[in-house]
């Protein structure tokens, strides 16, 4: 079973959202429906979705979105927003790379909250492939990431630490397996008496390969971005953001 089945509960997933910026998620939610090119009755697929900090502020304007996600209490506390605002969100709890979509087809899918290194090489294009398949053709697939190689390998650090918003700590011991491309690492939260570790492995992947595996499941990759002001993306940049079209 991989790390992720258990890690998006407790401390994780107290830290993760408090991680976040609710200002600059509304920025993001503005560049995926101007990128994506989203209008009310649209359907969208949310990969990965968390607990729909993208998902809920676009339902809210009318899209329909479907999440998948593989942590319960994510999903639970996104079920719970949804029935009481009536938004109009399925929510599935599944593993991903498992879900049989059917033969249900979506204008858009996003992947956005670093969820693209969770995943090795054969999993990854079985995954992109997965979203081709549902994707309807002259859609958009839209990316985040900041675990491409171009963005993590320059400033690699074997250890940091970081305080987050509330009382947690976190810090991580780093490897870097250059045969394997990715890393292994060992992650602590600290939040007052408890604490929880984590060994996580992390896929990097170039640019280059990630286009490759993209092109090969029938996209087009019509942008790299650093930012949401759309500057290129160049080395050394911290983040990724990637919009590709399917055939």
């Amino acid at each position: 079973m991989a790390w992720y089945h258990n890690y998006f509960k407790g401390l994780p997933q107290r830290a993760w959202k408090l991680h976040q910026d609710e200002e600059y998620t509304e920025y993001e939610v503005d560049f995926l429906r101007d990128v994506l090119e989203m209008h009310e009755d649209q359907k969208v697929l949310d990969l990965l979705s968390g607990y729909g900090r993208h998902a809920i502020p676009l339902a809210t304007a009318g899209i329909d979105v479907t999440c998948i996600d593989i942590s319960s209490e994510y999903c639970d506390e996104l079920s719970a927003v949804v029935r009481k605002e009536k938004l109009p969100i399925e929510v599935i709890c599944d593993d991903v790379l498992d879900h049989d979509f059917g033969t249900r087809q979506f204008n858009s899918v996003y992947c956005f909250g670093n969820s693209f290194s969770f995943f090795p090489r054969g999993d990854m294009q079985r995954l992109i492939q997965q979203v081709s398949d549902v994707l309807l053709p002259g859609g958009y697939f839209a990316i985040h990431t900041e675990h491409i190689a171009e963005s993590i390998l320059p400033h690699f650090q074997t250890r940091n630490w970081m305080p987050v918003q509330g009382d947690i700590y976190y810090l991580a011991e780093n490897e870097y397996n250059a045969e394997g491309g990715y890393i292994e690492a060992e992650q602590t939260f600290i939040s007052g008496s408890e604490t929880k570790t984590y060994c996580v492995r992390q896929y990097i992947y170039t640019l280059s390969e990630l286009c490759a595996m993209l092109a090969r499941a029938g996209f087009e990759v019509t942008a790299t971005f650093s930012n949401l002001e759309a500057d290129p993306f160049q080395l050394g940049d911290e983040q990724l953001y990637l919009i590709a079209k399917k055939s």
